[in-house]
């Protein structure tokens, strides 16, 4: 049995958390997407639960989970939007009751955790993917497409950032105290996407080195690490993600045998989204030609058009996998060797 028999369109919806993940990276997209109904948000917070009725006029607020598993029968999909350390239960329970789940990343905080998800969604007959919204970005899709054409022949070093100045501790009560047992710190948040990113590219890893630092006074958790990863294809990955960084390096820096590519800056899907943008604007997704990167040699240089960043693409994905047997937008085996790999660099440094 799939997930595509026992769901017709629109896929009724539910969002778990209203916060950035569920204001700026979830409700906006099922709301925009004719194939799914935004019926239900969940939220404690009374200014959040004001937000939501501001924007989202018709769907139901709920105050708790129970309240969400209690109308599991008038639902299809729970869109997980929570801190990380509740991902798995809220998961197990979504399943139990019956429903699709889409989990933020990090997936979950341990891959025995995962796997036992990954185990159960599958007994069940349920689908259940993760939510690696950067494989969208448009500098990640511009990067895939100048590989995959050869642009830059052999690739043999590649370099990620995300990088930020924030000496001080988050304003987010989660982000502030969370250690890595509820997969806390900037490894487990930043690090699935880059370490996701870069197994997209070039493939399974067979060595790994890390270095990892809390910085800011009283951190519960890493806000400045570095991973070497080596790809068994023979690309040398380096990824920083630090929070504390006074100067920003190059988003991407790529090298191969013919070539080289530098990007700077961030997509910008979400700084719009989060400025009151929406999917469906004009213009979503597309990078001015300020910030394209530039591919080729020292002295030889040209800017590359962005690809449009495209987060949409994650929801028309899920919408052909539940109505229609396609595969999930993300495959949770991805995310769980994610998690493991994020494991083992925590053994390898503590």
């Amino acid at each position: 049995m799939s997930a595509a028999d026992n769901i017709a369109r629109p896929i009724r919806s539910a969002v778990i958390g209203f916060g950035l993940s569920g204001r700026v990276f979830h409700s906006p997209f099922l709301a925009a997407n004719p194939e799914f109904s935004l019926d239900a948000i969940v939220t404690g917070d009374p200014v959040r639960r004001q937000q939501a009725a501001e924007t989202y006029p018709g769907v139901r607020l709920m105050h708790t989970v129970d309240e969400l598993l209690a109308a599991a029968d008038d639902l299809d999909l729970v869109v997980i939007g929570s801190p990380p350390a509740s991902h798995v239960e809220l998961a197990h329970a979504a399943l139990d009751a019956g429903l699709a789940v889409v989990i933020d990343k990090p997936f979950a905080p341990t891959s025995i955790a995962g796997q036992g998800l990954i185990e159960k969604a599958k007994s069940l007959g349920l689908l259940l993917t993760v939510f690696q919204n950067r494989r969208w970005d448009g500098d990640f899709l511009t990067l895939k497409a100048l590989i995959a054409e050869g642009a830059l022949g052999e690739v043999r070093h590649f370099e990620s950032r995300f990088e930020f100045w924030r000496p001080t501790p988050s304003a987010k009560a989660w982000k502030a105290s969370a250690g890595i047992r509820e997969g806390g710190g900037i490894l487990f948040d930043l690090g699935a996407h880059l370490i996701d990113q870069a197994l997209q590219l070039f493939g399974p890893v067979d060595d790994i080195y890390a270095e990892i630092a809390t910085r800011v006074p009283g951190g519960n958790a890493d806000d400045d690490t570095f991973v070497s990863l080596h790809h068994g294809s023979g690309v040398r990955s380096h990824l920083w993600m630090n929070g504390t960084a006074a100067q920003v390096g190059p988003r991407f820096h790529v090298l191969g045998s013919e070539s080289g590519y530098t990007k700077w800056g961030l997509d910008g899907q979400e700084a719009t989204l989060a400025a009151g943008a929406l999917p469906t604007d004009a213009g979503f997704g597309i990078e001015h030609e300020s910030a394209w990167g530039m591919l080729g040699l020292d002295g030889a240089q040209h800017a590359v058009p962005t690809e449009p960043g495209d987060y949409a693409a994650f929801y028309r994905g899920l919408a052909d996998a539940l109505l229609r047997g396609a595969p999930a937008p993300v495959d949770p085996e991805d995310s769980l060797r994610v998690v493991g790999i994020i494991e083992r660099i925590f053994r390898q440094t503590r």
